[in-house]
């Protein structure tokens, strides 16, 4: 008997991730998606639609009777909105209603896509893991507060209203084919020598190949632990290398110059009075520079041992998300 799946934020970046690998698999799969979302990610695949926004209750429990297991990849990443409302709007009560629907149409597992901005600070300052405690709330700003809102709401459901809920918290994910994720940009625009520096001298992130992070949440739905947590992220990158192994793998020229951090910062600032004089989301905020160094390095070990998840190396999926990128700017020439 073959199962049926339903993935929540298919439109997204991971979402269609794990949508396609659903229907490889062989299983019969519904998307959630608003009208308005883009479908470019997953229209080559054989999926049954369910449209409506997080508030239509009905039609999300029509969308879930029936199904095994909801992958709920539906994410609000603008971590430099000014106004933090639609932050906790989406990724707090919009989640609410999702947790609603599962509870009452018995789903049998909840996958759910949180992040890594979720985990803690290692005391030793080793990497940390999944039982190192959330200090930093007040440093990451409305992102983080209202992912960690979400990730505390989803275990709540777990603990008093008995959902079958398993959470994933994912770094930043590279490769392909990528339809236009923020991220993903820079990788773009190395790849065509259009990116003269790099961030932040030596720092840092928790980077993983998109392919990976997806099968890891097919690995949870079938061997995950209800009410437990587990790191998809595969490394700690630095940003040189990232941009560095996406030049090399388009082609072009890498960049020879850092940005240093401290002058990153003063950016930041700069972007933070810019934006309240100007009343305008600016791309880059103090709480984003912060973002981009602050995550320690992670230990994945519990996905491994736990999930059976083995993922490649990352630098793999930058360089494949170059080439996807250059193809697409050789198709749009044409």
């Amino acid at each position: 008997m073959v199962d049926t799946q339903l993935v929540m934020g298919a439109s997204g970046y991971l979402g269609s991730h794990v949508t396609r690998q659903l229907v490889e698999r062989g299983d019969d799969v519904r998307v959630w998606i608003r009208h308005t979302s883009s479908t470019r990610a997953f229209d080559d695949l054989p999926v049954q639609r369910h449209h409506g926004d997080l508030t239509d209750d009905e039609a999300m429990r029509a969308a879930m009777r029936g199904v095994d297991t909801v992958y709920y990849c539906v994410v609000d990443a603008r971590a430099w909105l000014r106004d933090p409302a639609p932050l906790f709007a989406t990724n707090v009560e919009g989640l609410r209603h999702a947790l609603d629907a599962a509870v009452e149409t018995k789903v049998r597992r909840f996958v759910f896509c949180s992040t890594v901005g979720t985990i803690g600070l290692s005391p030793d300052g080793g990497p940390a893991d999944e039982d190192d405690p959330h200090t930093w709330k007040h440093l990451g700003g409305p992102y983080i507060q209202a992912r960690v809102a979400a990730e505390d709401l989803v275990l709540e459901y777990v603990r008093e209203r008995g959902l079958q809920a398993v959470v994933m918290c994912v770094s930043t994910t590279y490769g392909a084919p990528d339809y236009g994720s923020p991220h993903g940009r820079l990788v773009s625009d190395a790849a065509v020598g259009k990116m003269p520096v790099y961030f932040g001298g030596g720092s840092a992130m928790e980077v993983v190949g998109i392919k990976d992070a997806a099968h890891a949440f097919l690995l949870a739905a079938a061997k995950g632990r209800v009410g437990e947590r587990y790191i998809i992220s595969e490394r700690y990158m630095t940003w040189k290398e990232l941009i560095t192994t996406a030049a090399a793998a388009g082609g072009a020229k890498p960049p020879r110059v850092g940005v240093p951090l401290p002058v990153l910062k003063v950016f930041g600032r700069v972007c933070d009075v810019a934006g309240r004089v100007l009343r305008r989301d600016m791309p880059m905020t103090s709480v984003s520079v912060r973002l981009m160094h602050f995550m320690p390095p992670l230990d994945h070990g519990k996905a491994t041992r736990e999930l059976g998840w083995d993922p490649s190396p990352t630098p793999e999926a930058v360089r494949e998300a170059a080439r996807f990128y250059l193809e697409q700017r050789r198709g749009d020439a044409r």
